[in-house]
């Protein structure tokens, strides 16, 4: 990230990519050489204690590579796209102010757009007290059901397409709404000037074998407690409706901790998951006529990615 002078934009790197696709090695690589720090764009791993369901990199992995954006929030929290735009924009002020250049990486392709393409909707502010209302109203038994109806008064457009459970998505509706006067599916997607200049690289392989390293990742995570991990989040009082359990290999977990099935069944749907995911990032970010893309596969292809993004 450069600031040469006041008449340039800072330039944000991205190193983004499907899942299982090697861009934190790559990414850990590249900043430790270039001497940046590694601005996390991955919606799972901002939760604390979310380690290995969320291939997390650990002290060791980061080898000394400042992170930041990791373990933002407890499990319990809701945490919007919104509120990591936000965080991240921030950091880069500071950090740029400092001297410091960072790498963004992460596959969570909602991120990318929002810092890329903020749109203007998003600038209706939270109102703490509605939230604080909404969020105490949802807990009580018909709570989700009341909030859903409120929303379906204000727009039944965005209340049909919501499901009763997202309680997060429903209170963001309800509050834009209310805010604007118009209903949340009717708001103009206004895109407003970024302050920044993105490069933005793609790992990218051929699917056979970007699928065979996500079924060796996730039997990886299987052997590193995964089950271990969930269990101990719900112990500790996570519900299993929470936002941060929706997550892939969470929300599998929790029917084999609750003896629905077994845990290479768990396994299994988890595999399957993760790569209609992984399918989902490719079609997302192919929408981006900015990114550039590298099979990690071939020769050359580190050097390619750093020459790209310097």
């Amino acid at each position: 990230m450069k600031t040469e002078n006041t008449s340039k934009k800072t330039i944000c790197r991205v190193l983004t990519g499907p899942t299982a696709s090697g861009k934190t090695e790559i990414g850990i690589r590249l900043a430790k050489e270039m001497g940046w720090d590694i601005f996390c764009m991955d919606s799972m791993q901002i939760y604390r204690r979310m380690n290995i369901g969320t291939a997390k990199p650990s002290i060791e992995e980061m080898q000394g590579v400042p992170h930041h954006l990791l373990d933002l929030c407890e499990p319990t929290d809701s945490y919007s796209v919104s509120d990591y735009r936000k965080a991240a924009e921030k950091l880069i002020e500071e950090l740029a102010n400092r001297g410091r250049e960072t790498l963004f990486v992460g596959g969570t392709a909602l991120y990318l757009q929002a810092l890329m393409h903020p749109m203007g909707m998003g600038q209706v502010s939270a109102n703490k007290e509605l939230r604080e209302e909404l969020n105490r109203l949802a807990e009580t038994t018909e709570g989700k059901k009341l909030l859903h109806e409120r929303l379906r008064q204000l727009d039944p457009v965005t209340a049909e397409r919501l499901p009763l459970n997202d309680v997060r998505r429903t209170i963001r509706a309800i509050e834009v709404s209310e805010a604007t006067g118009v209903p949340f599916s009717m708001q103009p997607n206004r895109e407003v000037p970024t302050a920044y200049k993105w490069k933005v690289v793609s790992t990218a392989m051929e699917r056979p074998r970007l699928y065979e390293r996500i079924n060796e990742r996730v039997t990886g995570m299987i052997r590193a407690g995964l089950k271990e991990e969930v269990a101990a989040l719900l112990a500790e009082g996570v519900p299993e409706d929470a936002q941060s359990m929706q997550g892939l290999g969470y929300k599998e977990m929790v029917p084999c901790i609750l003896g629905e099935y077994s845990v290479e069944d768990a396994a299994e749907r988890i595999r399957l998951g993760t790569r209609h995911y992984a399918k989902r990032q490719m079609t997302f970010l192919r929408r981006e006529e900015q990114i550039r893309y590298v099979n990690t596969e071939e020769a050359g292809a580190y050097e390619q990615i750093r020459e790209l993004l310097e």
